[in-house]
């Protein structure tokens, strides 16, 4: 349970960061942090897998780098319903998606070599 709430409060504080990062991504407070980070993870939960199913064809077409698109729209998607966080436009949802994949993917590697038990 607390490994789950620091990685809640870990990707609300990389969602902050990315306001330093990406031009057209911007926070209010932290707490509008803390909720597009809940959100964001319960809509990559439930709507992601179903949008990935539902655009096979043309993930397959585009070896998969049509999830990219996916990942903007959702990203965009959560600054809609979160109040306090705005995205300017698809672009800026989609740099902002992809960057924060990307940090995401870093601090997953490095917590599986915390994890490990060579340690």
């Amino acid at each position: 349970m607390v490994k789950i709430i620091l990685r809640w409060i870990i990707n609300a504080l990389v969602l902050m960061g990315l306001t330093y990062i990406v031009p057209g991504v911007y926070f209010t407070n932290f707490y509008a942090a803390l909720i597009a980070a809940l959100v964001l993870g319960i809509v990559n939960a439930i709507l992601k897998p179903i949008l990935v199913v539902l655009t096979l064809p043309i993930n397959i077409i585009t070896l998969g780098l049509f999830t990219l698109v996916i990942n903007g729209l959702l990203f965009w998607l959560v600054s809609t319903f979160v109040k306090g966080f705005f995205v300017a436009d698809f672009w800026s949802a989609f740099l902002a998606a992809l960057v924060f994949s990307i940090i995401s993917i870093f601090l997953s590697w490095l917590d599986r070599g915390f994890d490990s038990k060579d340690h």
